[in-house]
């Protein structure tokens, strides 16, 4: 199954255009709003490189799911 999502106004310009896997496989400032120095601090305090890396961290996913556990 197909799934489309605009994510222009999440991605960093030079990343819109990419796949789902491109994007996953992608440094984390890829991300809006994630600076260069803000991926150099990812990549020190967790060994977060990738946006693939954010995303299945294990601190960010427990993080996510207290989150989604709290807002239900």
């Amino acid at each position: 199954m197909a799934i489309s999502a605009n994510l222009d106004k999440q991605l960093d310009k030079a990343y819109e255009n990419l796949t789902v896997a491109e994007v996953l496989d992608a440094p984390v400032a890829a991300l809006a709003g994630v600076s260069e120095g803000d991926a150099e601090k990812l990549e020190a305090a967790f060994g977060i490189k990738t946006v693939r890396d954010l995303g299945t961290n294990k601190f960010f996913k427990l993080a996510a799911a207290l989150s989604a556990l709290d807002a239900s």
